[in-house]
C-alpha cells in the first residue's frame, strides 16, 4: 500500500520537556508524546519531522511537523483523533495531506520565533514558565534600535551557543521587530535559519540594552566580535515560541495565527 505525508500544525507548552527532539535517555520530549499519539491513529509506528528543533522549556505555537503514513484516515483523525492521546500541553491543531516532495525541515523558506518578556515588580505566578520575567524598566525604543543591526546576512559567532553544531555561523535575518503591549515586550525575528541559542543570545543583549546597562551599539559590537564569550547572558527558555515556518504555496500547508494566544497581535491573517 501506498504512503501519504501528512503536515499538522502543532502547539505545545514546552515548560516540563526536555526540548523536541526525542532522546536515548528515559526523559519525556515534545516529539516522543507526539510519535506516540500518531501511532495510536496510525495503527502503525510513526516517525515525525518538525521545522525547528526547540530547546527544553521552548514553546510553540505553530511548529510545523511531516509524517508518512499507509493508513486512510479523514483529517480529523490526525487532530482531534490525535489529541485525545495527547497530554494537556500539546496539541494538534491543523493539518493536511500534502506532495510527497514536502519536508517540514528542508522546504522551509524561513522559521519565526517570538520572545516574550513581562515587566513587572513582581514575579508572576500564572505563566510563570510562559514568559521571561524581569522588574528592570526596559525600553523597547534602545531595543528596537540596538536590532537593527541583526537584520542582513552576518557571521552570528556570538550570538550561538559555543557547544553550537552548526557547520557555519551564517545566517540571515529578514525582519527584527521589538514590540511593547502593556507590560509585555515582544522580540519577533524571522530568518531562513537560527543557531543554537541564537534569539535566546539576542535577547539577553537587548535586555542588558534596554535595561540601561549597555549602550545601543554594544548589540553591533558583540556581533563584530564574532566571540560568543563577549556576548552577555543567555536569555531563559521560558519566553521563547516558534511561531511560524513559511512554505511555497505549492504545498498548501496550514495557516494559524501565530501567537502565542495570550497576546493581542494585529492583523495576522488566518
Amino acid at each position: 500500500m501506498s504512503k501519504k505525508k501528512v503536515v499538522l500544525v502543532v502547539e505545545y507548552d514546552g515548560s516540563r520537556y526536555k526540548g523536541w527532539q526525542a532522546q536515548k535517555f528515559d526523559v519525556d520530549t515534545v516529539q516522543e508524546k507526539l510519535e506516540y499519539a500518531l501511532s495510536k491513529i496510525a495503527n502503525h509506528s510513526v516517525g515525525v519531522i518538525c521545522a525547528g528543533r526547540t530547546d527544553a522549556g521552548v514553546h510553540a505555537s505553530s511548529q510545523v511537523v511531516h509524517f508518512e503514513t499507509a493508513s486512510e484516515r479523514p483529517i480529523r483523525a490526525w487532530t482531534l483523533g490525535v489529541n485525545t492521546h495527547l497530554p494537556p500541553d500539546i496539541s494538534v491543531v491543523a493539518a493536511n495531506y500534502v506532495a510527497d516532495e514536502f519536508h517540514a525541515r528542508f522546504s522551509a523558506l524561513t522559521r519565526r520565533y517570538r520572545y516574550v518578556i513581562y515587566q513587572s515588580e513582581f514575579r508572576p505566578a500564572i505563566m510563570a514558565k510562559g514568559v521571561t520575567w524581569t522588574y528592570k524598566d526596559l525600553s523597547e525604543q534602545k531595543m528596537q534600535q540596538a536590532a537593527a543591526c541583526f537584520i542582513g546576512t552576518h557571521d552570528f559567532s556570538s550570538y550561538r551557543a559555543i557547544g553550537c553544531q552548526a557547520r557555519s555561523p551564517i545566517r540571515t535575518v529578514l525582519n527584527f521587530s521589538v514590540n511593547k503591549f502593556g507590560q509585555y515586550i515582544v522580540l519577533d525575528i524571522r530568518a531562513n535559519a537560527f543557531l543554537h541559542h541564537m534569539i535566546r543570545n539576542f535577547a539577553g543583549v537587548l535586555m542588558a540594552i534596554g535595561a540601561g546597562e549597555k549602550p545601543v551599539q554594544w548589540a553591533k559590537q558583540v556581533l563584530d566580535a564574532k566571540d560568543r564569550t563577549q556576548g552577555g547572558v543567555t536569555a531563559p527558555p521560558h519566553g521563547l515560541y516558534f511561531v511560524d515556518a513559511q512554505y511555497p504555496d505549492e504545498f498548501d500547508v496550514p495557516k494559524i495565527p501565530l501567537g502565542p494566544h495570550f497576546l493581542p497581535f494585529k492583523d495576522e491573517a488566518l
